[in-house]
């Protein structure tokens, strides 16, 4: 195709990848359950590549997805069949520390980790810590306002980024920052999923690293007990670091999975920690610990080993459940923390409904849910259900006065549900926004805003029952 000869012509070869077999490692994100490959995926060096390749793709109106490390779980890095996948994983600097000001400056292919082993000897950290921090990219962070185990006390990515570089479609640097005056493009750029420009750098704010931290664990008899604790444990004035719920077969999984001691008699464990000075950390323990007394079960981590290996289990949720299932779907909706038991009892129904196990992990101190569903894409329907389930937790979350998402975007995977949560006029206000940056539509086109005529055919919710939001893509 034209297109291919000219970016092989205009950039270096070997940063260009054609034909099935080298494009197939593109194919999906973390959402593996679409896949469709490009027509040539490009891995630039630098800024003048990028402008390049946006350069040849406005010049064919050729469609350009922007990719990270990969492991979003919305399918918002996916490619269209006719796609130009643009990969900034080659883009891995940490261009400046700031110590003084406790800032850094770092290109968006960088590693959410290697933020923080980077600033270490400064006595600082980046805050914002999604499970997968040890491979996804800041990039990527950026683009979905990631969170993490401590964004209760912390913040999401939109708290702790100071400033970003984007590309236009057309080539055109535009540095969007909080010290800007007026309409604040700046928190805009977060959550965007790459549909109004490509990010090239990104300035994040840095956090002194805590004299002291250590985690409580609580084990409950009842997940009623342990989501009551959750309110009253802010209600005593506690802010934790972090603030993490896990149900009954969630435990099961990460002990099987980390071995850490988690208790496997509790329905629901309660994962806070508690942060600062020695003397802060001691009174709100104390505080806390009141709190917590209703508990079946109570560890206090001792020493700095214990607490990463409490977390370990958390953090390893994900995989862990993956161990017990051929498949599984995890799902991301956000709702007020007063209903976090009433959302619990519900996806159970919903579980005996639809003949699948969930695992729940939450983000209790925001209120964030991550129920995993598990399922056998070798059965004939399962995969279906599975989408039908997911989806009825979707619309709970909008009806208890919450969202579809709370950190992992829209992507392919919530279009249907977009049409719940938001009303035409907003959606038209999203895609005012997204002509004013992008008019031609080339920058990750049909994710995270449905169309309006596809929520005037769909009504409300409703589950696509196999129909990919792209007739184009392939289904595996």
């Amino acid at each position: 195709m034209k297109i291919v000869n000219e970016l092989l012509d205009k950039l270096p070869k070997e940063i260009v990848l054609t034909g099935e077999e080298n494009t197939r490692p593109f194919e999906c994100d973390g959402l593996s359950v679409y896949r469709q490959k490009p027509l040539a995926v490009v891995l630039p060096d630098n800024i003048e590549q990028i402008k390049q390749v946006l350069k040849i793709c406005k010049k064919h109106n050729t469609p350009v997805v922007t990719r990270g490390a990969g492991t979003g779980l919305a399918g918002g890095a996916m490619p269209l069949e006719n796609s130009v996948v643009l990969g900034l994983s080659k883009l891995n600097k940490v261009k400046s520390i700031d110590a003084n000001n406790q800032l850094a400056v770092v290109e968006p292919g960088v590693r959410n980790i290697a933020i923080s082993e980077a600033v270490a000897k400064y006595g600082l950290y980046y805050a914002p810590d999604p499970s997968s921090q040890i491979a996804c990219s800041i990039g990527g962070n950026v683009a979905e306002n990631s969170g993490g185990v401590h964004c209760l006390k912390y913040g999401l990515t939109v708290h702790n980024v100071e400033a970003v570089k984007i590309l236009t479609i057309n080539g055109e640097e535009l540095v969007l920052s909080r010290d800007d005056q007026g309409l604040g493009l700046l928190a805009m750029m977060n959550g965007s999923e790459g549909l109004l420009g490509v990010i090239v750098e990104i300035t994040v704010k840095l956090t002194q690293t805590p004299k002291l931290a250590r985690v409580i664990m609580a084990g409950f008899d009842s997940v009623r007990d342990c989501a009551n604790s959750v309110a009253d444990i802010i209600k005593a004035g506690i802010i934790p670091a972090g603030l993490e719920m896990m149900d009954g077969f969630a435990i099961e999984a990460a002990e099987g999975f980390a071995k850490v001691g988690y208790p496997l008699d509790a329905q629901a464990l309660l994962l806070c920690e508690l942060d600062g000075s020695e003397a802060e950390v001691q009174a709100e323990l104390e505080v806390a610990l009141k709190v917590l007394s209703v508990a079946s079960s109570i560890k206090v981590s001792n020493n700095e080993q214990e607490r990463l290996d409490l977390w370990k289990g958390r953090k390893s949720a994900f995989p862990a459940v993956g161990r017990l299932s051929p498949d599984y779907y995890c799902m991301d909706g956000t709702i007020p923390k007063r209903h976090l038991a009433d959302m619990l009892e519900k996806i159970n129904e919903l579980s005996k409904k639809y003949q699948l196990r969930v695992a729940n992990v939450f983000h209790a101190g925001d209120g964030n849910l991550h129920p995993l569903i598990l399922y056998d894409a070798n059965i004939e329907g399962e995969l279906k259900r599975t989408e039908e389930f997911g989806t009825e937790i979707l619309k709970l979350s909008v009806d208890m006065g919450g969202s579809i998402t709370g950190e992992h975007g829209v992507g392919v995977e919530k279009l249907d549900a977009m049409c719940h949560q938001f009303n035409s006029k907003e959606l038209e206000i999203f895609h005012k926004i997204k002509a004013a940056f992008d008019p031609e539509g080339l920058l990750n086109p049909g994710k995270a805003i449905p169309e309006l005529h596809r929520c005037a055919e769909l009504g409300a919710m409703h589950v696509h029952h196999g129909q990919l939001p792209h007739p184009e893509l392939e289904r595996f």
